[in-house]
């Protein structure tokens, strides 16, 4: 009976899907960590993921780092005249209680400039965030297609 237990246990392991992965700090959930693989000799590269506030105050994601790259950037994107442009956020991301934000193309994202090298589908990297209240952690990422996220979703929605 013992061995049947644990067969199936590690059968549910083994069959749980990579987006069942989560990270948390403090009051807040990271989900579904992922970013683009590079297109051909692409020095920039983006990471999107969800962040998940289940407290009851605020928070606010204000940076994050990266070896992967020489500048890594919290970044939206805006309407410039029918053009649509990436810049910089400026005061961080708020996390509002209770809420989800959720980084993703076309939106708000991790953007990494000056990458030391391309991001290859199927391996996993690490960025660190750091957020207002809760701290700081290093989150695994997993690098899916070059096309990841495209119309909003990606292969773990």
């Amino acid at each position: 009976m013992r061995n049947i237990i644990l067969a199936a246990m590690l059968a549910a392991v083994v069959a749980a899907p990579s987006w069942a992965h989560e990270t948390k700090i403090g009051q807040l959930v990271i989900e579904h960590a992922y970013a683009r693989a590079s297109a051909g000799p692409a020095k920039n590269g983006a990471a999107y993921f969800t962040v998940r506030n289940e407290g009851v105050t605020d928070d606010r994601l204000v940076a994050v780092k990266s070896t992967l790259a020489k500048r890594t950037e919290l970044h939206t994107h805006i309407n410039d005249g029918g053009v649509m442009r990436m810049r910089p956020v400026e005061g961080g991301i708020p996390l509002l209680a209770g809420m989800k934000t959720k980084l993703m193309p076309g939106g708000l994202h991790v953007m990494m400039m000056g990458l030391n090298g391309p991001l290859f589908e199927g391996e996993t990297i690490q960025i660190e965030l750091n957020f207002e209240k809760a701290g700081s952690i290093t989150i695994d990422v997993e690098v899916e297609g070059v096309a990841a996220g495209a119309h909003g979703k990606h292969k773990n929605d």
